[in-house]
């Protein structure tokens, strides 16, 4: 069974899913918030997923960000829309500056470095190999 992240946005929401054996973590999509929840449906009658991690913002000190309230939103969805798959919340402070930091050292050519939902994917991706290296 498969780990699906989240960094979820206003704008955008990073997705990054594991193999099933949980060994890699990778960028799955960028969806819209609106359409999220017809993109789980489609997925999970394809694939199992046992867990969900969601970016939790934070601010340096520790105390919740600004978006963290949207982020509330989506997690109490999730919870009610997928009651049998638990929800693990993991710090995502620095995701974004690295997910930028990966993206620019990549060998990307520059017009596929510069789309916004790349951040947003690889984001995810960070979040869920986080999420996986604090289970090992």
């Amino acid at each position: 069974m498969r780990i699906m992240a989240f960094d979820y946005g206003t704008k955008r929401i990073g997705i990054a899913i594991t193999d099933p054996m949980q060994i890699i973590a990778t960028g799955l999509s960028t969806v819209h918030p609106k359409d999220i929840w017809t993109f789980l449906a489609d997925y999970l009658t394809k694939e199992e997923v046992e867990t969900f991690v969601v970016g939790k913002p934070l601010q340096m000190d520790g105390s919740a960000s600004e978006s963290f309230q949207h982020i509330k939103g989506f997690v109490r969805k999730l919870k009610k829309t997928y009651p049998l798959i638990p929800i693990v919340e993991v710090d995502e402070r620095f995701t974004s500056k690295m997910a930028s930091q990966v993206i620019a050292q990549s060998e990307l050519k520059k017009s596929k470095r510069q789309e916004k939902g790349l951040v947003d994917t690889v984001s995810a991706t960070i979040i869920l190999q986080t999420y996986m290296d604090t289970k090992i």
